[in-house]
């Protein structure tokens, strides 16, 4: 089941009920795909993961996903036990093991491996690194380019680098949850999140971007994801539509925006028309979003012909 009212909602595919999930160089039926409960990924969600996009049999930006990974993996001391050569190629055996050639959404998730005991210490481990490979059949929700997702300021805030580095993709992501759960109780389809200085940030599983006076604002992302969707609809904001700038701005700036979107590997751009009861703009998705959005998933196909 996926929610109708979601930034992460999904039009999916029945072929998704039968697909098989790599775990350690198996293939195993999404109903018996298991780890064990010794797993620092569920003893502590010690470990990272990447979401990738298949796109017409190519896998999108796959060489920045890898550098994102493996950075990811030296930075918390973990030996992932694969070549950059050997991933991609476990995510395209995944792919390939379930007929998949498009319009497919992958998730790799990679922890530190079986633990001999429930505890903080890396040194207590009993195997390598535990490797998943999820390939499931997912469109980004089309009614959402003609509504717009609300959003929900939550009181908690995106951390500090020092407490917390959201340029690592983490599988530990409570407080981003916490966030999403204050949204939802709002009515809301997504948090908006600030850092610690009270400046616009990020939403919970989506990058975050606003329009004025035809220029594109985001934060500079010291407080947020290192978004590789939110790289590239940058950079084609600026060669193609105009002015882009990474800079701090509030919520007052925000709440009167001409346009708002997010940006994530699933949905690309996503717009946004409504901000803790503000109407963005006229209440619905605006021209220059819908110009991004062409010219975002333009450059997708390109990539991928």
């Amino acid at each position: 089941m996926t929610s109708a009212s979601s930034a992460q909602a999904y039009d999916g595919d029945p072929r998704n009920e039968d697909v098989l999930v790599y775990v350690n160089g198996d293939f195993v039926h999404r109903d018996k795909a298991s780890v064990s409960v010794f797993d620092a990924g569920f003893v502590l969600g010690d470990g990272i993961w990447e979401g990738v996009r298949l796109v017409n049999g190519k896998l999108l930006s796959i060489d920045l996903h890898m550098d994102r990974l493996f950075e990811g993996a030296k930075a918390i001391s973990m030996d992932i036990g694969m070549t950059r050569e050997e991933v991609v190629q476990a995510i395209m055996d995944t792919c390939d093991k379930n007929g998949f050639t498009d319009n497919t959404h992958i998730r790799l998730m990679i922890t530190r491996g079986r633990k001999t005991t429930p505890n903080q210490d890396p040194r207590f481990m009993a195997s390598s690194a535990t490797v998943v490979i999820v390939a499931e059949l997912k469109k980004p929700r089309a009614s959402f380019a003609e509504t717009g997702l609300s959003l929900f300021t939550a009181t908690y805030r995106c951390s500090t680098p020092d407490v917390f580095d959201l340029r690592l993709n983490s599988h530990s992501r409570l407080n981003l949850i916490q966030a999403l759960i204050q949204a939802i109780a709002a009515g809301a389809d997504e948090a908006l999140m600030l850092d610690q200085r009270g400046m616009v940030a990020s939403c919970n599983s989506t990058n975050f971007f606003i329009i004025r006076k035809g220029e594109l604002w985001t934060s500079p992302g010291l407080y947020s994801f290192n978004g590789i969707t939110r790289q590239h609809v940058f950079d084609l904001w600026g060669q193609e539509i105009g002015a882009a700038h990474m800079r701090d701005f509030t919520l007052a700036q925000t709440y009167s925006a001409d346009e708002v979107f997010v940006t994530g590997t699933l949905g690309g751009i996503t717009p946004v028309t409504k901000i803790d009861g503000h109407v963005i703009g006229d209440g619905k998705p605006g021209p220059l979003t819908k110009r991004a959005a062409q010219t975002y998933w333009d450059w997708v196909r390109d990539s991928c012909a």
